[in-house]
């Protein structure tokens, strides 16, 4: 491909037609349409089509622009990031999708480590679901994925999960809750309030069997595919809900709530998803090591 072709066009899908941006490159109209015209015989496809004076992008011509965005904002972050820092000193952009089913506490001490690596990073996060971020890292727009669960053999996508860790689970309230539960731990989980995460996050699938097990029916008062906002409603007294046992310590002093108990039958795993068999990026490195030996210590 031409880049310079695909400079032109980018430039007149952001300009709004040939004639503006013709202005702005100092390039005659019928030379940038030429050039235009180039690229679409090379690619195939039509990129632009009238509507009465004005031109606008084909379906095609809106797939080429999101690609070229990113083309032309990577080169200018080049340019920016070498300029800035200097020789030998160059920054490293780091990009992590984050399952939308892990919590951000979790996160933020699974990414955290990969701000110490030696050299300037920037790290760059975006959350969403699952199959969607591996999407992504499919096509180089992520360097990794944060999830709760591993890539399924069923997704055409090449890449390999990395375990991270697991944690038990632990359950929480308000001081106020827990002096009304009546009984011990499990069982005085049996028609309290109850806050649980969404269906989709897979230590719930788990717990939904664990309640049949234990012969266990809380009163469910809200489903959150937020777990943020579901313990927000825990500390107000809404209602039980269970967190990493990882980040006990961390849910009583943020959300001034109390443990009730602790289960090793519920376990919630960590994943991380990138192209690498052998990991070799040093933030990757980073994250892994430190969720082995520190974080969950497994």
């Amino acid at each position: 491909m031409n880049f310079k072709h695909l400079q032109y066009f980018w430039a007149a899908a952001k300009a709004g037609g040939v004639m503006r941006a013709g202005e702005q490159l100092h390039i005659t109209p019928q030379t940038l349409s030429g050039q235009i015209k180039l690229l679409e015989d090379w690619l195939g496809r039509k990129l632009f089509r009238k509507n009465g004076r004005q031109m606008e992008l084909t379906d095609d011509g809106r797939v080429a622009l999101s690609y070229a965005d990113q083309i032309f904002t990577l080169g200018i972050e080049m340019e920016n990031t070498l300029r800035q820092t200097g020789a030998g000193q160059s920054t490293l952009f780091f990009r992590v999708g984050i399952a939308d089913s892990v919590a951000k506490s979790v996160a933020y001490h699974l990414l955290e480590p990969a701000l110490s690596v030696a050299g300037p990073v920037r790290l760059i996060c975006s959350e969403g679901k699952f199959p969607d971020l591996l999407a992504n890292l499919a096509i180089s727009r992520l360097d990794l994925v944060i999830a709760d669960e591993p890539m399924s053999r069923r997704i055409n996508v090449k890449a390999f999960n990395h375990a991270l860790g697991t944690t038990p689970m632990s359950f929480f309230c308000a001081p106020a809750l827990k002096e009304s539960l009546i009984g011990d731990f499990p069982a005085c989980l049996d028609g309290a309030p109850m806050l649980l995460q969404g269906a989709g996050v897979s230590v719930r699938q788990q717990f939904d069997r664990w309640l049949a097990e234990n012969h266990i029916q809380p009163r469910v008062v809200g489903e959150f595919d937020d777990v943020a906002l579901m313990k927000a409603f825990g500390r107000e007294g809404r209602g039980v809900f269970m967190a990493p046992t990882v980040m006990e310590a961390e849910t009583e002093q943020q959300y001034g709530v109390e443990v009730i108990g602790r289960t090793t039958d519920l376990l919630e795993e960590f994943f991380a998803v990138s192209v690498e068999r052998r990991i070799s990026h040093p933030c990757v490195l980073a994250i892994t090591n430190a969720a082995r030996r520190q974080l969950f210590n497994n």
